[in-house]
């Protein structure tokens, strides 16, 4: 009898530790589906409060499992300080990695120098944000290539940010001093303006040796078309001065070869190329390069709109009744279901590039 009674008691002060453990893990399993599971074609940018969350609750359900081990007051305070000091060793140890990349990402939310969609440059790097993550910021440079940037890289070097609701152009140029400023100026203001830019102006950044150097720069309503209004610009300039005999070259610049006195190096009418047909459209580069990127940037955009509507009509069905209350109920359905359709999209952004373009 005394070894049964042994046994039913290491049994019985073993219970609590199993239950706990039961609940712990029904809890972590439910948080994980509800949380995550759930929500997995969010992507890593709506993601990221929720795998804090769940974190949290893994280390408040490891503390609740040290409570309920049957052992002494005084071990229990001994492992839950082993359990801390493991963990001020796994942060100490990985602070220059995991860690640090997880607190930069932190601290780049709370700050929020840029956000989805926007061009920023970083030491030698240019793109448009694709995604943001846990550990690394995801953007999409100039050739198309997606690169996965450190969040500590971002917080220990400079970042330029150009919002994507405007961005400023520029091209920089220089002309010989036979030129003048009052002929110059104007031709440059009149290539701004055929690029579709904003608020155009010009600068007279040095008065070199040898040539005057001109900048030329616009406000661009929509940064997205960054880089083909960049290009637009240049063609502009070069179409304005061609176009008024102005020679696009430094004093500096020595001919090996000998030419007339009375040559201009501007093209002839018949060496300039054909003019694009007007029923044909016009590729615009930032679709192909930042197709990611202007993907991301268009659905967080329509998930925003459709937020908003389904807010408002969430209001107008409180106040109606009848008919106009079940129409109202029928459209916050398929508010809902459009939003489930860009969750998925999220997911397979480039299977889903054409259906977000439409």
């Amino acid at each position: 009898m005394g070894i049964f009674q042994d046994v039913f008691s290491a049994f019985a002060s073993v219970i609590p530790l199993l239950e706990t453990l039961l609940v712990v893990g029904l809890v972590l399993w439910c948080a994980h589906y509800m949380l995550i599971r759930r929500h997995a074609g969010l992507g890593n940018e709506k993601l990221f409060s929720r795998q804090l969350v769940m974190l949290g609750l893994t280390l408040a359900g490891m503390v609740a499992v040290i409570l309920a081990l049957p052992v002494s007051e005084g071990s229990r305070n001994q492992i839950i300080a082993l359990l801390g000091l493991l963990i001020s060793g796994v942060f100490a140890f990985s602070s220059s990695n995991i860690f640090a990349n997880l607190a930069a990402g932190i601290l780049l939310r709370i700050t929020k120098p840029f956000v989805i969609g926007d061009f920023i440059s970083v030491g030698a790097h240019f793109g448009r944000v694709a995604e943001r993550g846990l550990f690394d910021t995801e953007i999409q440079s100039e050739t198309g290539e997606l690169i996965a940037l450190p969040n500590t890289y971002l917080t220990t070097n400079p970042v330029s940010a150009l919002r994507s609701a405007g961005a400023l152009v520029s091209a920089s140029l220089s002309l010989g001093y036979d030129v003048s400023h009052a002929q110059v100026e104007p031709l440059l203001i009149n290539a701004a303006r055929g690029s579709k830019l904003d608020d155009a102006f010009v600068q007279i950044l040095e008065l070199g040796n040898f040539a005057i150097t001109y900048r030329v720069s616009g406000v661009l309503p929509e940064a997205k078309g960054l880089i083909t209004a960049r290009s637009n610009l240049h063609k502009a300039i070069l179409d304005q001065l061609h176009g008024a005999g102005i020679e696009i070259m430094s004093a500096t610049i020595m001919n090996q070869r000998p030419v007339p006195a009375d040559y201009s190096f501007v093209p002839e009418p018949s060496r300039r190329p054909a003019t694009r047909p007007a029923a044909e459209p016009e590729k615009v580069a930032e679709k192909v390069l930042f197709d990611k990127a202007e993907l991301a940037h268009q659905l967080q955009q329509r998930k925003a709109e459709l937020s908003e509507q389904a807010q408002e009509l969430e209001l107008r069905a409180k106040e109606a009744d009848g008919e106009q209350k079940q129409r109202l109920k029928e459209q916050l359905e398929q508010l809902r279901e459009q939003r489930k359709q860009l969750e998925k999209a999220e997911a397979e952004p480039l299977k889903s590039r054409g259906a977000a373009d439409q």
